[in-house]
């Protein structure tokens, strides 16, 4: 199974694209913050994280501002060149 669910932070936004097809498509970043417990101990987790955006979505994202807190919840692939994962979201909500 591939499925994420995270909280974060909208850190950067580009601008609203379309594919090949005439999709709204868009790319952001994310980062998350949190502590977490690991074997008996508090860990603090920080990271940036691609993601993207198809259809409906897209167009959703595209009139939330920067800085907005969300959970995300969506499926994890490769990014374009294989250096990296990318979030690729499927629903949102306030946080």
């Amino acid at each position: 199974m591939n499925h994420l669910a995270l909280v974060a932070v909208v850190a950067e936004v580009a601008a609203l694209r379309y594919t090949p097809a005439g999709l709204p498509a868009l790319d952001i970043r994310l980062e998350h913050e949190s502590e977490v417990r690991e074997a008996g101990q508090l860990r603090r987790v920080k990271f940036e994280l691609k993601a993207v955006a198809f259809g409906s979505m897209a167009e959703k994202l595209t009139r939330q501002p920067v800085g907005s807190r969300w959970q995300f919840t969506g499926f994890l692939s490769n990014t374009r060149n294989g250096k990296g994962l990318l979030l690729h979201i499927q629903h949102i909500e306030q946080a």
